[in-house]
């Protein structure tokens, strides 16, 4: 069991890369995420390589789509193993609920988490889909709809973690990307945390991709950022 917070984003463009970066870091420290770009170019041969290597896995590919084709997709991750998986809460309580009652009696361990509102999105993008609440409170509403939906969790903001500890309890994970050192480039990300205080903040999880895979020693990186938490 990985006692780390720290998931390193392996957003790479080829199998290769991927697996030279997983061979430069150690399981007992980090697991590793699994996104859309590096799941379509590779499949799941990249989820085996790593889980081979000794890795826990979250595969995050944020299913979007009809109840059954959403739980079905979720089953399918389980079978490979991953540790955890995701899906967007506003696919709706009945996608969230039959996804992980399918989990439960499939008798999976594989966590079930929900994205709220991408790090990624200001305000001002909210609005553009119709939506006139504030980033923070859409995000309140659909954690809250993913806890009363029976997930494990929810993708947010360390901006609003501690807000969702506070309402949603302490056994609610929140797993946190934006994550960046002071010393980073924000790139594109808008609500943004360093690893301290994310955790600080409450978040469990802590999704780091471009401040350990292009360091020169991602696992030099990946060491100092844990020691940073002492």
């Amino acid at each position: 069991m990985v006692s780390s917070p720290i998931i390193v984003a392996v957003d790479k463009h080829d199998l290769n890369g991927a697996l030279t970066l997983a061979d430069g870091l150690d399981p007992k420290l980090c697991r590793l995420k699994v996104g859309k770009e590096l799941f379509t170019i590779c499949g799941p041969k990249v989820v085996q390589e790593f889980h081979q290597r000794g890795f826990e896995v979250f595969l995050d590919l944020k299913f979007h789509d009809i109840p059954n084709t959403t739980a079905q997709a979720v089953l399918s991750a389980a079978d490979m193993g991953v540790w955890m998986v995701n899906l967007h809460a506003s696919a709706g309580s009945k996608a969230m609920m039959l996804a992980k009652s399918r989990l439960q009696a499939g008798g999976y361990n594989t966590m079930l988490i929900a994205v709220t509102v991408l790090t990624s999105m200001s305000d001002s993008d909210l609005m553009e889909l119709g939506i006139f609440s504030t980033a923070k409170d859409h995000v309140l509403k659909l954690a809250t709809l993913t806890k009363n939906s029976g997930l494990d969790g929810v993708v947010c903001s360390a901006q609003e973690a501690q807000m969702l500890k506070q309402v949603l309890g302490q056994e609610f994970k929140l797993i946190t990307p934006g994550i960046r050192l002071a010393t980073d480039s924000a790139d594109d990300q808008h609500r943004i945390c360093t690893p301290k205080d994310a955790l600080a903040n409450g978040s469990d999880y802590l999704v780091i991709g471009r401040s350990i895979t292009g360091a020169n020693n991602p696992n030099e990186k990946l060491h100092l950022i844990l020691n940073d938490f002492n």
